[in-house]
């Protein structure tokens, strides 16, 4: 191994234990109680070598905000191998939306910090970077008009408005899992299903919607 190839791989060893460290006190402390030096001393480094990876703290955010996001809808948009098996938009439309708790499951502490944590940045001036994101909730909607299309939502319903509507449900059914506020014997998991059906039905079952949204690239994360 040459030497530049053993800088670049310190480096990214360097830059690996920064977003690690600064994503488990973000989580543990909230992101506003977290100063670059807590990250340095957690990691025993000095807090001008933290300043060496990522120019400041909201940095260090938005590394792991395009970490999380990327594990959220990696390897492909959630729901189109539902479609791919059934042919149904609206069986496409359960599945990504139940990925999305699924995710609160599998990776909390990326959830908390993209949904829960009301101090992070937001990211809408960054959206050259984070363009993927706009591209798979439009690929998602895009299951949604065809489920509209195919009658198995109300002819006229919005997309952006139901999209809006599921994933509140599911984050609500995921930030109660994650607060553990449960009696022995529940089953959050369950719960969540439950939610989600319950949303779908009443969606399905044309209820009158007051919410409307404003705009397409909106996220329920902090944008």
């Amino acid at each position: 191994m040459g030497v530049k190839e053993r800088q670049e791989r310190e480096r990214e060893a360097v830059s690996r234990a920064i977003l690690d460290a600064a994503r488990d006190l973000f989580v543990a402390e909230g992101y506003q109680n977290v100063s670059i030096r807590k990250i340095a001393d957690r990691i025993e480094y000095s807090p001008a070598a933290i300043y060496s990876y990522f120019p400041s703290k909201d940095d260090i955010f938005f590394a792991l905000a395009e970490e999380g996001f990327r594990l959220l809808f990696a390897p492909e948009c959630p729901g189109e191998l539902a479609i791919a098996e059934t042919s149904e938009p609206i069986d496409g439309v359960r599945a990504a939306f139940w990925h999305f708790y699924r995710f609160s499951r599998t990776h909390p502490e990326y959830f908390a910090l993209m949904f829960v944590d009301r101090s992070v940045p937001r990211i809408t001036n960054l959206r050259e970077r984070f363009s993927f994101l706009s591209s798979m909730k439009e690929r998602i909607t895009t299951l949604i008009r065809e489920a509209i299309d195919k009658g198995q939502l109300p002819q006229g319903t919005e997309p952006h408005t139901v999209f809006r509507i599921l994933s509140t449900a599911m984050v609500g059914a995921a930030v109660v899992q994650l607060s553990a506020r449960f009696a022995p014997g529940e089953d959050p998991d369950a719960l969540a299903r439950d939610t989600l059906e319950a949303a779908l039905a009443g969606l399905r079952a044309g209820i009158p919607l007051s919410f409307q949204s404003k705009t397409c690239g909106d996220s329920s994360a902090r944008s």
